[in-house]
């Protein structure tokens, strides 16, 4: 029998014989704990099924479900085994698509009457069924006419459009997959059996037309999530709740910072203590540019269509642009804020001596997004990037990009953000040559390697004109949100004929750093709201301190310190109103006041505050002086 040659993540290596498949490699060599762990393999750089046999020299590596493509494999399978279940207990439905998505898992069906959510329950306990069952999915590869005439025959409309569509694009066979009476079109791979899902839910019924267009048919889509066990599931399902509890939407709203209206939307409206907020996000990410010596430019918002032809940016995003007529001429609402500081540098001659240049914007732009897809803070059509383009030589670019990294983790830390970094590559649809793509993504590696920075490879995830790095910030409750980036850019500086003299005396093209840190100053205000809860550090909080009285004739203390108070630069609310005591403070702690102070007449004669925080806590008795004295510090630290 031949011999083929595997080699494992570890870098070691061994023979086996041809026709192996991986599963019999983890039982044979690896143990029976991955055994019963793993839910897929990865043959070179193909994510594939556990018994498909090896026909030649690979590197083989087991995938679970803490991977993430092995989640995707388990949640796709989650998804057929819903559909299984669907089809036993209402057998006229029509299947169509059913994904892993990246908290789970949707199958979308045709069906005249809509699901609800009382349904979803009835349908767990057949998709039990189903895992109790413990089928095995088997593969099959097919003629497309034949899997044409098996979905016709099963009364599959949906499916046969697809596979039609398939054969007009000249596929010849198609892959299927059977697991107890249930068959999908399907290209897999899939968990070895149904027995694999020990835990699901059912989360939530919803509406979509099929291929995404209104013009088509609406159906009726269910989300789910599954787990290898109930453990895991369980604490799932803490962290949606306290997902729930933490909407950026309804927290906004409860402490009035911002809101939406169908005149504009997708645009968010910041009241004054959301302004605030925001305000102060842009104020210290100024400080921090300052500190670096950053200059500070501002571009319009409309721009000619000449400029997005010549940066690329028509070809590469045109259908999320908004566009204008004026003087009978064509002219684009920008969506990124790099053409109009390429122009601020050529508006002069620039030397070595000059570089690097670090020109940070504030820039507001405008995207146009699907109103399906608007979310809050979250997804919106206008918002404000904390760009920055810096402008170098490449002897500079090591250190500038070293810079940047310091910069991002000093911001995050701030927050108490943790994050990860990913490194991600050229995309199919690129500007530039292949060398300079490779230069520029062996630059970033290097300034990463250097820092000791542990990245992960996103393949093909970069900007159109250059790789990037990106940060993926880690929340209180786990998620994590794509954020900040640093991209590398040869190309620009080209497009726009961008130079400066050399310690030579002969011109020199520079390279271009592009980098955002929030990313989107609305979109981190909302991750925020939702990181804290509500409950911003005394540096952020738009109210600081409430000061409640518990008689009227001590109105006039409480105003009197509350003025002191605000002349030193802390925002401050009093509170005389006509009810008790208790219910004025479990109210501050509603609004997310930091610290509610309680005055009378024993506070009025010792010149004290009685202090306790929104949380609950009591810290009792203090002199108004040390008080505020304590406040002023922990806002200065950033605490």
């Amino acid at each position: 029998m031949a011999k083929i040659r595997i080699s494992f993540p570890d870098g070691s290596e061994k023979q086996y014989e041809k026709g192996i498949t991986p599963i019999d490699i983890v039982k044979k060599d690896i143990g029976e704990g991955l055994a019963r762990a793993a839910v897929a393999a990865k043959l070179d750089d193909e994510t594939t099924d556990l018994d498909v046999p090896i026909s030649k020299d690979s590197k083989l590596a087991v995938l679970t479900f803490k991977d993430d493509e092995g989640k995707n494999v388990f949640w796709h399978s989650s998804a057929h085994v819903l559909a299984q279940a669907v089809k036993r207990l209402y057998p006229d439905v029509k299947l169509t698509i059913g994904p892993a998505v990246e908290d789970g898992f949707y199958y979308d069906f045709d069906r005249d009457e809509p699901f609800t959510p009382e349904d979803l329950p009835k349908i767990e306990k057949e998709m039990e069924k189903v895992v109790k069952e413990d089928q095995e999915f088997q593969r099959s590869e097919i003629p497309v006419d034949d899997a044409i005439k098996i979905e016709k025959d099963l009364k599959e409309p949906y499916k046969v459009e697809m596979l039609e569509d398939l054969k007009a694009q000249g596929e010849k066979t198609v892959s299927m997959y059977k697991h107890g009476e249930f068959i999908d079109l399907c290209t897999g791979p899939h968990v070895p059996s149904t027995g694999k899902i020990k835990a699901f839910k059912l989360t939530k019924v919803a509406g979509a037309y099929w291929r995404g267009d209104a013009s088509n048919r609406q159906l009726q889509r269910i989300y789910g999530v599954a787990f290898p066990d109930k453990k895991e599931l369980k604490q799932h399902l803490a962290r949606i709740k306290e997902a729930e509890a933490r909407d950026h939407r309804k927290i906004g709203k409860e402490m009035d910072l911002f809101s939406m209206h169908d005149e504009a939307p997708g645009m968010p409206f910041f009241h004054s203590k959301g302004t605030f907020i925001w305000n102060t996000l842009v104020d210290f990410m100024r400080e921090k540019m300052r500190e670096r010596d950053y200059e500070e430019n501002k571009t319009p918002i409309i721009l000619n269509k000449s400029l997005w032809l010549q940066s690329g940016h028509w070809d590469h995003y045109k259908e999320n642009m908004y566009f204008t007529n004026i003087d009978e001429q064509d002219f684009a609402v920008k969506p990124m804020n790099c053409p109009g500081n390429l122009l601020i540098y050529k508006t002069k001659a620039h030397s070595y001596r000059d570089l690097p240049i670090k020109a940070g914007e504030f820039g507001l732009v405008h995207r146009h997004e699907l109103s399906g897809v608007l979310s809050g803070l979250f997804r919106v059509r206008v918002f404000t990037q904390d760009d920055a383009h810096v402008f170098c030589t490449e002897d500079q670019i090591e250190e500038q990009i070293i810079e940047l990294i310091d910069l991002v983790d000093e911001v995050y830390k701030t927050f108490g953000f943790e994050y990860h970094v990913e490194l991600s590559t050229k995309p199919e649809k690129a500007m530039g040559s292949q060398a300079l793509w490779d230069k520029a993504e062996s630059t970033l590696k290097k300034a990463l390697d250097r820092k000791r920075m542990k990245y992960q490879i996103n393949e093909g995830d970069g900007a159109f004109y250059g790789p990037k790095i990106d940060y993926h910030l880690k929340d209180t409750i786990g998620r994590t949100w794509q954020c900040g980036t640093i991209q590398l850019d040869f190309s620009m500086p080209e497009k726009f004929d961008l130079t400066y003299e050399g310690s030579d005396n002969r011109k020199h093209r520079p390279v271009m750093l592009h980098r955002a840190i929030y990313g989107s100053v609305e979109r981190f205000l909302g991750i925020l709201i939702e990181h804290y809860a509500g409950k911003f550090p005394a540096w952020l909080s738009p109210v600081q301190a409430r000061i409640l009285t518990v008689a009227d004739r001590f109105n006039g203390y409480a105003e009197k310190l509350a003025d002191d108070m605000k002349k030193q630069g802390l925002r401050v609310e009093t509170d005389f109103r006509a009810e008790s005591v208790p219910k004025k403070v479990r109210e501050a702690q509603l609004s997310k006041v930091n610290y509610i102070l309680v005055v009378g007449e024993k506070e009025q004669k010792a010149g004290t505050v009685n202090v306790r925080t929104r949380d609950n806590e009591v810290l009792g008795e203090k002199k108004t002086d040390d008080f505020v004295k304590d406040l002023l510090k922990e806002v200065e630290e950033k605490a």
